[in-house]
């Protein structure tokens, strides 16, 4: 089964658990995607699968005899997938996919801030602003020594673009799921702003426990289906 869909970031709420405590979760619209390429190991040197998601105003010609008869899609994602042979191009999956306690990694783009300096991007304490530095609250500091090695050193944190980037959020547990209304609710912030393309996968850093479990509710969802 495939391992993942993508979503639109709808914005952030909150529910009530069963216990009586409030959780902070991110409303997700996950899918409905469709399949539109499946690649094999005897193919492509690697198992996955090509999905669709949104609706796109506009194809070029390749799109258009790429997509064929699927619908105008906007967004072309690749998941890996363990047994290709289980799906089909033109197979809906919708937000079902996912089951309620299961944990998920979520990527997207976070919001760009445009250029920052270290205070602000990297958390930088800044100088002591006492005996005559009265402009140095903000700045860097030293960024490296005159001799050896004598220059700036690559990968130093310093000031620059912040935000914009490919982030992934790791471990968010599924509060709840509507898949009638293609919803499902994750504990905790996403990346990105609302409306923005998100990725949601199956957490890889779950206990074995956890990943047996989702395994046997996705075998028991398959055969449902």
């Amino acid at each position: 089964m495939i391992e993942g869909i993508l979503g639109r970031k709808l914005g952030m709420s909150q529910l009530f658990l069963e216990n009586g405590t409030v959780a902070p979760v991110t409303v997700i619209e996950a899918g409905p995607v469709y399949v539109t390429q499946i690649k094999t190991r005897a193919k492509d040197g690697y198992s996955a699968v090509q999905v669709g998601f949104g609706q796109a105003r506009k194809l070029t010609s390749p799109e258009k005899g790429h997509l064929k008869k699927l619908p105008a899609l906007k967004h072309l994602r690749e998941f890996k997938v363990a047994d290709e042979a289980s799906l089909q191009v033109g197979q809906k999956i919708d937000a079902s996919l996912f089951k309620t306690g299961e944990k998920v990694d979520v990527t997207g783009i976070s919001k760009g801030k445009g250029f920052a300096g270290v205070v602000k991007r990297h958390g930088f304490a800044g100088g002591p602003k006492t005996h005559g530095q009265s402009d140095r609250l903000r700045a860097p500091g030293s960024v490296g020594s005159g001799t050896t090695p004598g220059r700036v050193l690559k990968g130093l944190r310093m000031a620059g673009h912040l935000g914009n980037r490919r982030v992934t959020v790791q471990n968010l547990v599924v509060v709840r799921v509507e898949p009638e209304r293609n919803l499902i609710f994750v504990r905790g912030a996403v990346p990105g702003s609302d409306e923005g393309l998100v990725m949601i996968r199956r957490a890889i850093k779950q206990t074995a426990s956890q990943a047996k479990q989702a395994a046997a509710q996705a075998k028991q969802a398959a055969g449902k289906a």
